[in-house]
């Protein structure tokens, strides 16, 4: 039965639920902790997630002084690639999944061996390869791509270039790993193909363990038959899209409900779930209300809020939230925060409290990568900075992006950065402003005058045009008006010359156009 009852569309408190909003260009997911915007996925069509999806691709160029190379992957720009993906690379897959493998002095000394290659030894112009995708592409930067494929299930990893076989980290009950560390150990399958146990494994049962094996064995095998088939470079395998990422996320983090306004997706949602219905309850619901589900529990308004470069806190302070070419800045301010008559102290600290949870959450809803400097309030106290400093680290732990958090200097600023997984809500949802060119800033009126009159008097006494039409925009017409073209007709009467003036309301604010009287050519500034 469709539920679709208004009285059902309310958040409980304590409550954490999942929104999807499927729209015919657009695909977004929404989390919620009570009632509250904790998390935002932005997914358009046409730059949909490709981490994790594997191509037959060709060598285009080799760059020889950093080892690496640039792959045709059939998408909108070339993957890159360096000398360390193509090469096992033990240390990256046990940072990628948190784990560690047992490794022989064998194993070390072939990869120590492999380590002096060179990679004109490993690729040719042209070459074909199979490659998959481990860093999105972002801006004007292809895919990062690596030649370790690894295929990732629910509860296994599949690692088809490597033996390594290991358990998760976060499996700290020793029963419990050795028992996963014999199942995978006893598995019947190639022994030169490895495999991860991820952390939701600690409860699946051996009938799961071994059907998901077969199943992540099997899509390798179709992986290498449709490489060895394709004429061309082209898509072998695709990653779990934002549908299935929703229903596992949802079971692993105990997700009270799914929200979807999508009837096709919804049935989608619930046949992926089926799968895992015993690990977690989830209440997977049909949203058909008139308002829009977003509207409803008020993410629209918090989308909008994030693109905005200032967000007021509830303490009366705010943040200003800037982008530069190598680092994002978020500079926290006192607003109407700061009161007379209170400990000024413990106020900052309360606004910087705030403000750090509100930056680890800004931080996710904006996706906000690389580098990140976070301008605090001053405050004297030392055990107050690191109040400040420990309430920041401890809401960053929430976020599934990697983040590494330096020490409060003692003008209040903190260094971090944040793994850079996809573009940032910015980057999807807007583009450069073509006036001021993404500076946010043009030219005063006064500023576009001055030039012109320098512009004229070169015409006039170098370039010799005696009879000059001086074209600029309305509004700096206007301000000629009451300011300047008196005096500029004045000048170019005082030389010899005419100055005639006319608007065009297609030129841009700072810029201006002139043109000779006599033979009604454009005259060169």
């Amino acid at each position: 039965m469709i539920r679709g009852v208004f009285s059902i569309y309310h958040t409980v408190i304590n409550m954490e639920e999942i929104l999807l909003n499927i729209e015919s260009k657009e695909r977004r997911y929404a989390y919620l902790k009570n009632g509250v915007l904790d998390d935002l996925i932005v997914e358009r069509n046409k730059s949909r997630q490709l981490t994790g999806n594997v191509y037959k691709g060709k060598v285009i160029n080799i760059l020889h002084n950093i080892q690496s190379a640039f792959i045709d992957i059939a998408e909108s720009e070339n993957g890159f690639i360096h000398i360390s993906d193509i090469l096992e690379n033990t240390k990256k897959f046990e940072c990628m999944f948190d784990m560690d493998f047992d490794t022989g002095g064998d194993l070390k000394k072939k990869r120590s061996s492999k380590s002096t290659q060179d990679i004109d030894q490993l690729l040719n112009i042209d070459q074909s390869v199979l490659v998959q995708v481990v860093k999105e592409p972002i801006g004007s930067k292809g895919a990062r791509l690596t030649s370790n494929i690894s295929i990732a299930g629910r509860y296994l990893v599949l690692l088809p270039n490597t033996p390594h076989r290991g358990v998760s980290r976060k499996i700290e009950d020793r029963p419990t790993r050795d028992r996963l560390k014999r199942l995978i150990r006893s598995f019947e399958m190639p022994q030169d193909i490895g495999l991860i146990c991820r952390t939701a494994s600690r409860h699946a049962t051996t009938d799961l363990l071994i059907n998901e094996a077969t199943d992540l064995l099997n899509s390798w095998h179709s992986i290498m038959d449709r490489f060895q088939k394709a004429s061309d470079h082209q898509l072998l395998f695709e990653e779990s899209d934002l549908i299935k990422r929703a229903v596992v996320t949802a079971v692993e983090r105990k997700i009270d409900r799914l929200l979807i306004d999508d009837y096709q997706t919804y049935k989608t949602c619930k046949s992926i779930y089926s799968k895992y219905s015993e690990e977690h309850p989830l209440k997977i619901e049909y949203y058909r209300d008139s308002v829009p589900v977003f509207e409803r529990f008020g993410v629209e308004r918090e989308i909008e809020r994030s693109l905005q470069r200032k967000i007021w806190l509830q303490s009366g302070g705010y943040l200003f939230v800037d982008r530069t070419e190598a680092m994002w800045t978020i500079d926290v301010n006192s607003g109407r925060g700061a009161k007379v008559n209170v400990d000024v102290e413990e106020v900052i600290v309360r606004i910087n409290l705030e403000a750090s949870d509100e930056i680890a959450r800004q931080l996710r809803l904006r996706n906000i990568g690389g580098l990140i400097i976070c301008d605090f309030i001053d405050m004297r106290s030392r055990k107050n900075r690191r109040r400040v400093l420990e309430r920041l680290k401890e809401c960053m732990k929430e976020d599934s992006a990697k983040c590494t958090i330096l020490k409060m200097s003692d003008l209040g600023l903190i260094e971090m950065t944040r793994q850079r997984n996809r573009e940032s809500l910015t980057q999807t949802m807007l583009t450069e402003c073509p006036y001021c060119r993404g500076s946010g800033l043009i030219k005063t009126n006064e500023s576009v005058s001055i030039e012109i009159e320098r512009a004229i008097k070169r015409s006039i006494s170098i370039s010799k045009h005696y009879g000059i039409r001086l074209v600029t925009h309305p509004e700096l017409d206007r301000y000629l008006s009451n300011f300047d073209k008196e005096y500029l007709s004045s000048m170019t009467e005082s030389m010899n010359a005419k100055l005639e003036f006319a608007v065009d309301d297609a030129i841009h604010l700072n810029e201006f156009q002139m043109y000779s009287t006599i033979n009604d050519q454009k005259l060169e500034l």
